[in-house]
């Protein structure tokens, strides 16, 4: 699952990054506690050299609202459900990320950790659709999810699917097939995971203070690198 992500590179760093420029670079913040329902940065296969701000939870036609968004879809079934199959099909969408947060359930409760690659940003792969309601139209994304690699699987039973450095443009103008072959686990070694404090589980906490590690004694659990 991924239902927690962070984006604080600097807007030419995004741009440089993603071969694109936002479309209202004035509505650009570096966030680090970005969570559900909220708007989050994508790039579109429809318009790759634009950065846009969509809806963080895909609304299918159904929806009544922006509460009814879906923010995450499985890998294994998203061609199946009603929901996505035809922006699976139509609508891919790359979600940039400098990092996204998981709670490891212990004895002593849910603990967050900030999963991130140390030396570049992340792509997410998600699909959109866009949505009427209200008399207004929304762009919506979610972030597809699969089986989890070895450092992932001591956090959660998912993870999102990430791309590996080059596989953009495959996953932005390849079909279905091509984009399912991208939905495996990521490697380990190109990522790093550690224990945060607890004010990532209040969204109001959007700070740089969120990804700091959590050097308070280990209830008995090492960190994940």
């Amino acid at each position: 699952m991924c239902g927690r992500t962070s984006l604080f590179a600097t807007l030419e760093e995004l741009e440089a990054r993603l071969d694109a420029t936002h479309a209202a670079p004035g509505t650009y913040d570096p966030r680090y506690n970005i969570a559900p329902q909220e708007p989050m940065e994508v790039v579109t296969g429809a318009d790759p050299g634009t950065v846009e701000r969509q809806h963080w939870g895909l609304l299918p036609e159904w929806a009544d609202g922006p509460g009814d968004g879906l923010i995450n879809a499985r890998a294994e079934t998203v061609a199946e459900k009603p929901a996505f199959r035809e922006s699976w099909t139509e609508r891919p969408c790359l979600v940039p990320s400098s990092g996204f947060y998981e709670w490891q359930a212990t004895p002593h409760g849910k603990e967050p950790h900030r999963v991130h690659r140390p030396d570049d940003l992340m792509l997410l792969g998600g699909i959109w659709r866009e949505w009427t309601g209200d008399d207004r139209t929304l762009r919506s994304v979610t972030i597809l999810t699969t089986e989890p690699n070895d450092l992932m699987a001591e956090l959660h039973d998912r993870m999102p699917v990430l791309l590996r450095p080059g596989e953009e443009a495959t996953w932005l103008h390849g079909g279905p097939e091509a984009r399912a072959a991208l939905c495996r686990p990521y490697p380990d070694d190109d990522l790093e995971a550690y224990r945060i404090g607890t004010a990532v589980n209040d969204p109001s906490n959007d700070h740089p203070g969120i990804v700091e590690r959590d050097t308070t004694e280990q209830s008995g659990l090492g960190e994940f690198v």
